[in-house]
């Protein structure tokens, strides 16, 4: 089959690779009719997350068509259509039964890579480095999908795939992160980032009961997006300090929660920013924490941060006296896609949301490295790109 395989930083090349196949019962192979970029592929194209292997598919957020299962799969069939969840859950652990998949015990067959940084191990990624089960991606024709009964989830007839594919992975990611912040009528939420995941959160935080929602990016057509998609109130950092425009917009409160669907490549402004990039250039820092910094200062007192933007290592110079004097929660982890992708079908099936809209360019699997390069750099007002194998 064809698949798209990482060979270094900002080099990923359309490969052929043999086909998957069933390797415990449990397994299902799908035929992957649709694909997409997501922010966290970004960090693998620039070379920031460590255990990749040349020739590793990439690509965790997909949808397609069961055309083999395992003689232990009992809710699928071949010929069912489903979306795949991002995170690979076994479904019988203790975190899985309390519906925090993300930290599976048992799908994560390189957990011990992760141990020495992290302590304990979670659930394995598809497409996501071997520290997360050197598992194959989705940008391929074909994908065998671990716990299938758990993981693929069958789609209501009559949504067409582009309605379907965000509910893989940034519309959970974007959900839970609002979720995350113990919404109360009538608050504020702050969201960094006005990419795909924050946008979903944005819209999120309004289901969850928010009164008014702030998006915080430099992008216009982003910015643009997040007013007329998200119904969320714009600020341009590249004209206005953050931290201070949310003061003016708060009366001085500042939000009651603010999101992060940045992560480790934030864009610091001035000398801060400047220190970050070269202190992650040379390693010396892992990830730019610029987000998380703006965060702390600027949230309310009593106020929760909710972390969804992917972080790989290690941060420095971070307010934690701001943080513990204004008694500020913190919540964060990799989505629960599993606890979230039933209901959110359901919206979008009902009409309640239609997910397509981040979509702004389509592409066939071989010019996977042209929609990185559009999606990176923000090139013909690039929100999202969907692949189609």
């Amino acid at each position: 089959m064809k698949a798209v395989c990482w060979r270094g930083a900002t080099d990923v090349r359309l490969e052929t690779v043999p086909d998957p196949k069933i390797l415990n019962p449990r397994d299902a192979i799908l035929r992957v009719t649709a694909t997409t970029i997501c922010g966290s592929d970004l960090h693998i194209y620039d070379g920031y997350i460590p255990t990749m292997q040349p020739g590793d598919i990439i690509g965790h957020e997909f949808m397609g068509e069961v055309v083999e299962i395992g003689s232990e799969v009992k809710k699928l069939r071949v010929g069912d259509r489903v979306v795949v969840s991002s995170i690979i859950g076994c479904g019988h652990c203790l975190y899985c039964e309390s519906q925090r998949w993300s930290l599976c015990d048992n799908s994560n067959p390189n957990a011990w890579m992760q141990e020495p940084a992290m302590g304990f191990g979670t659930a394995g990624i598809f497409g996501y480095s071997h520290a997360f089960g050197g598992y194959a991606g989705s940008f391929a024709e074909y994908i065998r999908v671990p716990y299938a009964d758990f993981g693929a989830i069958k789609v209501p007839d009559g949504l067409p795939d582009e309605k379907v594919l965000p509910v893989s992975d940034a519309f959970p990611t974007g959900f839970m992160g609002a979720d995350m912040c113990n919404i109360q009528p009538g608050q504020i939420v702050a969201v960094w980032g006005a990419g795909p995941v924050g946008l979903f959160a944005m819209i999120s935080a309004y289901m969850l009961g928010a009164e008014r929602v702030i998006a915080i990016d430099h992008v216009p057509e982003r910015l643009q997006m997040a007013q007329d998609f998200a119904k969320a109130e714009p600020v341009n950092f590249m004209e206005i300090d953050a931290g201070e425009a949310l003061k003016q917009m708060t009366g001085g409160r500042g939000p009651d929660a603010c999101i992060d669907a940045v992560g480790l490549e934030a864009h610091g402004m001035g000398p801060e920013g400047l220190y970050d990039k070269a202190k992650q250039a040379i390693r010396l820092e892992t990830d730019r924490p610029h987000v998380l910094r703006q965060m702390m200062l600027a949230c309310g007192k009593g106020g929760t941060l909710s972390i969804l933007g992917v972080y790989s290592g290690f941060i420095d110079k971070v307010p934690m006296g701001a943080a513990m004097n204004k008694s500020l929660t913190f919540k964060m982890g990799q989505m629960y896609g599993q606890k979230y992708i039933p209901m959110l079908l359901e919206r979008v099936a009902n009409g309640e949301v239609d997910p397509s809209r981040v979509f702004t360019h389509q592409l066939p699997l071989e010019e996977t490295r042209q929609g990185f390069e559009l999606f990176k750099h923000k090139k013909d007002n690039c929100i999202k790109v969907l692949l189609k194998p």
